[in-house]
């Protein structure tokens, strides 16, 4: 594999606050954290919390149209199927509902959800086609079922947690786990195609695959704990590059936009734009925080959010700010982390011996673990201070 390593970088910025200020539209406050990403269907917004309910807003306003109670954190995406939407819950449960009134259709043992550490926020989302559904699961297992009934199609038993969410092409449904594979299987009947193992790396000798790759042409992209974004060939797993982030996680899906894939990463609190068919870095963007959800491309902006709980807006070629918005939890507790040059306090420790209570302190600032979804010129988003935002874009 043809490894790209940065000896220079083309162009490299740090976000300043000269990016516009973006309008709020509404805000619905849930009892818990907000991971996921939201849905839209029609005229309403669908997503889960930390609160184990899974809720329907209208759009426009923000009002609550039903919720539904699990018995678990509901911290994946939704996905649609004819008039039901399915999610999973860490309840072990993929749920299935009516989507006009939130009435249950079915519900599915998938196997019982845990944490593998602190920093394992997401569950494997739900993928539709074909009539499947398609998700992976704790208990190392990607599960087919039926979609109108949710009874098993087939299950798949990989070498280690799935929490990353499988992506369709083609008839082969492909997908990481936290061994460090990513597979990719016949989407009919669970036969395996091909098998990539990830590098490692000295401290992450595993190469943790904790969230989901996205295709383009016949390469899919995914990143690792390893250090690693790799780019695969989708028909025979074969890697055509991959660059590495030395000394940070890439937890974030990429997503494409023309030539380039876009990321954020963890440790190194970056935000990369790379042209996607060798890894060559175009420009990068330093940031305060770690970066976990991917990005939006809309109406030529990336749109991504931060840990720090702001909401960034950035030019796709250059990456010059264009917006920003911030949290309520950033407004109200980001002087308790950071200096005014976003630099943190001399009091705040990231990585100490408390580091539990510092990731509390951190998901005070109302981060966003959330990608953003936009229709008719308003993004939608979710924040760990508990609220599902719709704010104007650009």
């Amino acid at each position: 594999m043809k490894k790209i390593i940065l000896f220079t970088l083309l162009i490299t910025l740090s976000v300043t606050s000269a990016a516009g200020q973006t309008a709020q539209k509404w805000h619905f406050k849930t009892g818990g954290r907000i991971y996921s990403s939201p849905l839209i269907a029609g005229d309403l917004i669908l997503f889960g919390s930390g609160d184990s309910c899974f809720y329907a807003l209208n759009k426009s306003v923000g009002n609550e149209v039903w919720r539904f109670k699990t018995g678990g954190a509901v911290h994946c995406d939704a996905a649609i199927c004819n008039s039901a939407v399915l999610f999973a819950s860490a309840d072990g449960y993929l749920y299935s509902l009516d989507v006009n009134t939130g009435r249950l259709n079915w519900k599915s043992a998938t196997g019982k959800e845990k944490m593998l550490d602190l920093w394992d926020y997401y569950l494997s989302s739900p993928v539709v086609s074909g009539g499947l559904v398609f998700r992976g699961s704790s208990d190392s297992c990607l599960y087919a079922l039926e979609a109108g009934t949710g009874k098993l199609k087939w299950k798949f038993r990989a070498g280690g947690m799935i929490h990353a969410s499988p992506v369709i092409e083609k008839g082969a449904v492909m997908f990481g786990d936290f061994a460090g594979n990513f597979y990719a299987l016949n989407a009919t009947d669970g036969s395996l195609l091909w098998q990539f193992k990830t590098v490692g790396d000295l401290y992450f000798p595993n190469g943790e695959v904790q969230k989901g790759g996205t295709i383009g042409g016949e390469t899919v992209y995914f990143g690792s704990r390893d250090f690693n974004v790799y780019a695969l060939n989708t028909k025979t797993g074969r890697g055509k590059w991959n660059m590495k982030e030395r000394g940070s996680w890439v937890v974030a899906t990429p997503v494409m936009y023309g030539e380039h894939i876009y990321f954020g990463t963890s440790d190194t609190h970056s935000f990369y734009c790379l042209r996607k068919s060798d890894g060559e870095v175009i420009w990068k963007i330093r940031l305060p925080m770690r970066v976990y959800g991917s990005a939006l491309v809309y109406n030529d902006v990336v749109y991504f959010g931060c840990f720090d709980g702001k909401l960034r807006g950035v030019d796709p070629l250059t990456g010059t700010p264009v917006s920003e918005f911030l949290t309520q939890g950033c407004k109200d507790n980001y002087q308790k982390v950071f200096n005014d040059d976003g630099s943190f306090r001399s009091n705040f420790e990231l990585y100490g011996r408390d580091y539990m209570e510092s990731e509390r302190i951190i998901h005070t600032l109302g981060a966003i673990l959330s990608t953003p979804v936009a229709d008719a010129g308003v993004l939608y988003f979710g924040s760990s201070d508990g609220n599902l935002y719709a704010v104007e874009a650009r």
